[in-house]
Protein backbone atom coordinates (compact mmCIF):
# COMPACT_ATOMS: atom_id res chain seq x y z
CA UNK A 1 0.00 0.00 0.00
CA UNK A 2 1.31 3.49 -0.94
CA UNK A 3 2.65 6.18 1.99
CA UNK A 4 -0.24 8.24 3.33
CA UNK A 5 1.94 11.13 2.78
CA UNK A 6 0.95 10.68 -1.46
CA UNK A 7 -0.69 13.42 -2.15
CA UNK A 8 -3.15 13.59 -5.08
CA UNK A 9 -5.25 16.71 -6.18
CA UNK A 10 -8.43 15.85 -7.80
CA UNK A 11 -10.08 18.06 -10.13
CA UNK A 12 -14.28 17.69 -10.49
CA UNK A 13 -15.75 19.69 -12.38
CA UNK A 14 -20.51 20.59 -11.80
CA UNK A 15 -23.05 22.08 -13.36
CA UNK A 16 -25.38 21.82 -10.94
CA UNK A 17 -27.35 18.82 -13.03
CA UNK A 18 -26.52 15.63 -11.36
CA UNK A 19 -28.54 16.35 -7.88
CA UNK A 20 -28.09 12.60 -7.03
CA UNK A 21 -24.63 11.41 -8.98
CA UNK A 22 -22.62 14.14 -7.89
CA UNK A 23 -23.14 13.96 -3.86
CA UNK A 24 -22.59 9.92 -4.57
CA UNK A 25 -19.27 10.51 -6.46
CA UNK A 26 -17.93 13.17 -3.63
CA UNK A 27 -18.83 10.61 -0.74
CA UNK A 28 -16.30 7.81 -2.70
CA UNK A 29 -13.67 10.44 -3.26
CA UNK A 30 -13.55 11.62 0.44
CA UNK A 31 -13.47 8.29 1.93
CA UNK A 32 -10.07 7.33 0.34
CA UNK A 33 -7.83 5.61 2.62
CA UNK A 34 -3.71 5.92 2.39
CA UNK A 35 -3.85 9.23 0.50
CA UNK A 36 -3.95 12.93 1.14
CA UNK A 37 -6.45 14.46 -1.13
CA UNK A 38 -6.62 18.27 -1.89
CA UNK A 39 -9.71 18.33 -4.05
CA UNK A 40 -11.17 21.40 -5.76
CA UNK A 41 -14.66 21.55 -7.20
CA UNK A 42 -14.75 23.68 -10.70
CA UNK A 43 -18.21 25.47 -11.26
CA UNK A 44 -18.78 25.20 -15.15
CA UNK A 45 -20.74 28.44 -15.65
CA UNK A 46 -22.62 28.03 -12.45
CA UNK A 47 -21.77 28.34 -8.42
CA UNK A 48 -21.27 25.13 -7.51
CA UNK A 49 -23.42 23.57 -4.72
CA UNK A 50 -23.68 20.17 -2.64
CA UNK A 51 -20.18 21.46 -1.70
CA UNK A 52 -18.69 18.72 1.35
CA UNK A 53 -16.95 20.84 3.95
CA UNK A 54 -13.51 21.91 3.47
CA UNK A 55 -13.87 21.24 0.05
CA UNK A 56 -12.19 23.99 -2.42
CA UNK A 57 -14.38 25.87 -5.59
CA UNK A 58 -13.72 27.70 -8.36
CA UNK A 59 -16.78 29.45 -10.54
CA UNK A 60 -16.48 30.03 -13.99
CA UNK A 61 -18.32 33.02 -15.35
CA UNK A 62 -19.19 31.01 -17.98
CA UNK A 63 -19.51 26.93 -19.48
CA UNK A 64 -15.50 26.77 -20.97
CA UNK A 65 -15.97 23.24 -21.56
CA UNK A 66 -14.70 20.31 -20.00
CA UNK A 67 -11.15 20.45 -20.50
CA UNK A 68 -10.18 23.97 -19.94
CA UNK A 69 -12.17 23.59 -16.85
CA UNK A 70 -10.02 20.64 -16.09
CA UNK A 71 -6.96 23.23 -16.74
CA UNK A 72 -8.26 25.84 -14.36
CA UNK A 73 -9.02 22.75 -11.47
CA UNK A 74 -5.09 21.65 -12.07
CA UNK A 75 -3.76 25.52 -11.50
CA UNK A 76 -6.26 26.38 -8.51
CA UNK A 77 -4.05 23.54 -6.82
CA UNK A 78 -0.51 23.98 -8.38
CA UNK A 79 2.23 25.91 -6.11
CA UNK A 80 3.75 25.15 -3.12
CA UNK A 81 2.10 21.38 -1.46
CA UNK A 82 0.63 20.71 -4.68
CA UNK A 83 -0.17 16.94 -5.34
CA UNK A 84 2.55 14.75 -7.03
CA UNK A 85 -0.33 13.51 -8.96
CA UNK A 86 -3.49 14.73 -10.62
CA UNK A 87 -7.00 12.74 -10.28
CA UNK A 88 -9.22 14.03 -13.02
CA UNK A 89 -12.67 12.91 -11.89
CA UNK A 90 -16.32 13.02 -13.41
CA UNK A 91 -19.05 13.78 -11.39
CA UNK A 92 -21.20 10.82 -12.09
CA UNK A 93 -18.24 8.30 -11.65
CA UNK A 94 -18.13 6.34 -8.56
CA UNK A 95 -14.77 5.13 -6.39
CA UNK A 96 -16.43 1.42 -5.17
CA UNK A 97 -13.75 0.82 -2.56
CA UNK A 98 -11.87 3.38 -0.38
CA UNK A 99 -8.19 1.82 -1.72
CA UNK A 100 -8.85 2.58 -5.45
CA UNK A 101 -6.61 6.10 -5.51
CA UNK A 102 -4.24 4.26 -3.36
CA UNK A 103 -3.70 1.39 -5.77
CA UNK A 104 -3.83 3.88 -8.71
CA UNK A 105 -0.61 5.64 -7.27
CA UNK A 106 1.15 1.91 -6.21
CA UNK A 107 0.19 1.07 -10.01
CA UNK A 108 2.17 4.21 -10.59
CA UNK A 109 5.03 3.60 -8.70
CA UNK A 110 5.28 0.30 -10.97
CA UNK A 111 5.68 1.86 -13.32
CA UNK A 112 7.28 5.07 -13.67
CA UNK A 113 7.71 5.60 -17.38
CA UNK A 114 4.32 6.00 -17.21
CA UNK A 115 2.81 9.71 -17.31
CA UNK A 116 -0.85 8.44 -16.53
CA UNK A 117 -2.66 5.55 -15.27
CA UNK A 118 -6.00 4.17 -17.15
CA UNK A 119 -8.07 2.23 -14.67
CA UNK A 120 -10.69 0.05 -16.39
CA UNK A 121 -14.22 1.98 -16.38
CA UNK A 122 -17.11 0.19 -15.82
CA UNK A 123 -21.46 0.29 -15.78
CA UNK A 124 -22.40 0.14 -11.94
CA UNK A 125 -25.31 -1.66 -13.46
CA UNK A 126 -23.94 -4.17 -16.22
CA UNK A 127 -19.96 -4.74 -15.35
CA UNK A 128 -20.00 -3.65 -18.50
CA UNK A 129 -16.86 -1.73 -20.06
CA UNK A 130 -17.81 -0.14 -23.26
CA UNK A 131 -15.23 -0.22 -26.32
CA UNK A 132 -14.86 4.01 -26.48
CA UNK A 133 -13.51 3.41 -22.62
CA UNK A 134 -10.38 0.69 -23.36
CA UNK A 135 -7.47 3.19 -24.23
CA UNK A 136 -6.37 0.90 -27.13
CA UNK A 137 -7.74 -0.22 -30.84
CA UNK A 138 -7.66 -4.15 -29.91
CA UNK A 139 -10.55 -3.78 -27.21
CA UNK A 140 -11.73 -7.03 -27.08
CA UNK A 141 -10.40 -8.37 -24.09
CA UNK A 142 -10.94 -5.30 -21.67
CA UNK A 143 -8.95 -7.02 -18.50
CA UNK A 144 -5.70 -7.10 -20.61
CA UNK A 145 -3.23 -4.57 -18.92
CA UNK A 146 -0.34 -2.82 -20.71
CA UNK A 147 0.97 0.35 -22.06
CA UNK A 148 -1.25 2.35 -24.13
CA UNK A 149 -1.30 5.49 -26.46
CA UNK A 150 -5.17 7.40 -25.33
CA UNK A 151 -6.76 7.94 -22.26
CA UNK A 152 -9.97 7.96 -21.37
CA UNK A 153 -9.76 11.37 -20.17
CA UNK A 154 -12.75 11.42 -17.24
CA UNK A 155 -11.40 9.21 -14.80
CA UNK A 156 -7.79 9.39 -15.31
CA UNK A 157 -4.35 9.87 -12.85
CA UNK A 158 -1.64 12.25 -14.20
CA UNK A 159 1.83 12.80 -12.70
CA UNK A 160 1.56 16.77 -12.19
CA UNK A 161 4.97 17.06 -13.59
CA UNK A 162 4.47 15.67 -16.58
CA UNK A 163 0.95 17.19 -17.03
CA UNK A 164 2.64 20.51 -16.42
CA UNK A 165 5.86 20.26 -19.00
CA UNK A 166 3.00 18.82 -21.52
CA UNK A 167 1.04 21.99 -21.10
CA UNK A 168 -2.09 20.82 -19.66
CA UNK A 169 -5.28 19.63 -21.96
CA UNK A 170 -5.94 21.62 -25.37
CA UNK A 171 -8.74 23.88 -23.06
CA UNK A 172 -10.65 25.56 -26.59
CA UNK A 173 -11.51 21.97 -27.49
CA UNK A 174 -14.68 22.11 -24.81
CA UNK A 175 -14.99 18.46 -25.12
CA UNK A 176 -14.02 15.53 -27.13
CA UNK A 177 -10.80 14.40 -27.88
CA UNK A 178 -8.81 16.49 -25.73
CA UNK A 179 -7.45 12.94 -23.79
CA UNK A 180 -5.72 11.54 -27.88
CA UNK A 181 -4.13 15.44 -27.72
CA UNK A 182 -2.85 15.65 -24.21
CA UNK A 183 -1.57 11.85 -24.81
CA UNK A 184 0.01 12.28 -27.67
CA UNK A 185 1.96 15.15 -26.07
CA UNK A 186 3.16 13.06 -23.62
CA UNK A 187 4.39 10.70 -25.47
CA UNK A 188 6.14 13.06 -27.36
CA UNK A 189 7.82 13.79 -23.87
CA UNK A 190 8.93 10.27 -24.33
CA UNK A 191 6.69 9.13 -21.65
CA UNK A 192 3.70 6.11 -22.12
CA UNK A 193 0.52 5.47 -20.57
CA UNK A 194 -0.78 2.60 -18.90
CA UNK A 195 -3.65 0.77 -18.77
CA UNK A 196 -4.48 -1.18 -15.45
CA UNK A 197 -7.95 -2.80 -15.70
CA UNK A 198 -7.80 -4.62 -12.29
CA UNK A 199 -8.33 -1.17 -10.72
CA UNK A 200 -12.28 -1.05 -11.72
CA UNK A 201 -14.16 2.22 -11.45
CA UNK A 202 -17.64 2.72 -11.75
CA UNK A 203 -19.31 5.06 -14.50
CA UNK A 204 -22.61 4.92 -16.20
CA UNK A 205 -22.61 3.61 -19.55
CA UNK A 206 -24.36 6.77 -21.41
CA UNK A 207 -24.33 7.14 -25.07
CA UNK A 208 -22.00 10.59 -25.76
CA UNK A 209 -24.23 11.07 -29.01
CA UNK A 210 -26.76 12.68 -26.48
CA UNK A 211 -24.94 15.99 -26.81
CA UNK A 212 -26.56 17.80 -29.35
CA UNK A 213 -23.04 19.42 -29.99
CA UNK A 214 -21.54 15.80 -30.33
CA UNK A 215 -20.77 14.68 -34.22
CA UNK A 216 -20.35 18.45 -34.84
CA UNK A 217 -17.12 18.88 -32.25
CA UNK A 218 -16.27 14.96 -32.86
CA UNK A 219 -14.90 15.89 -36.30
CA UNK A 220 -14.15 19.60 -35.73
CA UNK A 221 -11.64 18.33 -33.40
CA UNK A 222 -10.03 15.49 -34.91
CA UNK A 223 -9.27 18.17 -38.07
CA UNK A 224 -7.42 20.31 -34.82
CA UNK A 225 -5.59 17.56 -33.20
CA UNK A 226 -4.57 16.42 -36.82
CA UNK A 227 -3.18 19.74 -37.18
CA UNK A 228 -1.93 20.69 -34.16
CA UNK A 229 -0.03 17.24 -33.30
CA UNK A 230 0.97 15.13 -36.46
CA UNK A 231 3.64 15.78 -38.76
CA UNK A 232 2.30 17.24 -42.38
CA UNK A 233 2.53 13.97 -44.33
CA UNK A 234 -0.02 12.16 -41.73
CA UNK A 235 -2.74 14.92 -41.83
CA UNK A 236 -4.28 14.38 -44.82
CA UNK A 237 -3.81 10.13 -43.81
CA UNK A 238 -5.64 11.03 -40.68
CA UNK A 239 -8.11 12.69 -41.99
CA UNK A 240 -9.34 10.31 -44.94
CA UNK A 241 -8.86 7.37 -42.47
CA UNK A 242 -11.77 8.84 -39.96
CA UNK A 243 -13.46 10.41 -42.79
CA UNK A 244 -14.28 6.54 -43.65
CA UNK A 245 -14.67 5.22 -40.66
CA UNK A 246 -17.48 7.94 -39.93
CA UNK A 247 -18.88 7.45 -43.11
CA UNK A 248 -19.13 3.75 -42.02
CA UNK A 249 -20.24 4.32 -38.37
CA UNK A 250 -23.08 7.23 -39.19
CA UNK A 251 -25.98 5.74 -40.13
CA UNK A 252 -28.00 8.94 -39.99
CA UNK A 253 -27.68 11.30 -42.85
CA UNK A 254 -28.68 14.77 -40.57
CA UNK A 255 -26.08 13.15 -38.01
CA UNK A 256 -23.92 13.37 -40.64
CA UNK A 257 -24.38 16.24 -42.31
CA UNK A 258 -23.58 17.81 -39.20
CA UNK A 259 -20.38 15.59 -38.72
CA UNK A 260 -19.02 17.00 -42.12
CA UNK A 261 -20.35 20.82 -40.87
CA UNK A 262 -17.47 20.08 -38.46
CA UNK A 263 -15.40 18.79 -40.39
CA UNK A 264 -15.60 22.42 -42.73
CA UNK A 265 -15.43 24.19 -39.40
CA UNK A 266 -12.07 22.61 -38.34
CA UNK A 267 -10.57 22.69 -41.57
CA UNK A 268 -11.03 26.58 -41.74
CA UNK A 269 -8.86 27.01 -38.15
CA UNK A 270 -8.59 28.04 -34.74
CA UNK A 271 -6.76 24.92 -33.85
CA UNK A 272 -4.17 26.63 -32.06
CA UNK A 273 -0.49 26.35 -31.81
CA UNK A 274 1.12 23.80 -33.95
CA UNK A 275 3.36 21.51 -31.95
CA UNK A 276 3.80 18.82 -34.71
CA UNK A 277 5.13 15.18 -32.65
CA UNK A 278 8.43 14.06 -33.66
CA UNK A 279 9.12 10.81 -36.00
CA UNK A 280 10.12 9.35 -32.89
CA UNK A 281 7.57 8.96 -31.35
CA UNK A 282 5.30 8.07 -34.15
CA UNK A 283 7.84 5.20 -34.45
CA UNK A 284 6.41 4.77 -30.93
CA UNK A 285 3.32 4.98 -30.84
CA UNK A 286 3.42 2.87 -33.76
CA UNK A 287 5.45 -0.22 -32.15
CA UNK A 288 2.85 0.63 -28.39
CA UNK A 289 -0.18 -0.50 -30.69
CA UNK A 290 -2.17 2.41 -32.25
CA UNK A 291 0.19 4.35 -35.23
CA UNK A 292 -1.38 8.13 -35.30
CA UNK A 293 -3.69 7.84 -38.26
CA UNK A 294 -6.27 6.27 -36.50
Amino acid sequence: MTSPTTTIDVVVLTMNDRPTAFPQAMASLLVQQDVDLRVVIVGNGVEPDQVPAGVRTVTLPVNEGIPQGRNVGADALAGPGCGEFVFFFDNDAVLPASDILARLVTEARRHPEAAYIQPRIADPDTGVTLRRWVPRLRAGDVTRPGTVTVMAEGVVLVRRTDYQQAGGWPGHFFLFHEGVDLAWRLWDLGRTGWYAPDIVIHHPATDPARHASYYRLVARNRVWLAYRRLPAPLIPIYLATWTLLSLVRIRSRANLAVWFAGLREGLKGGYGQRRPMSWTTVLRLARAGRPPIV
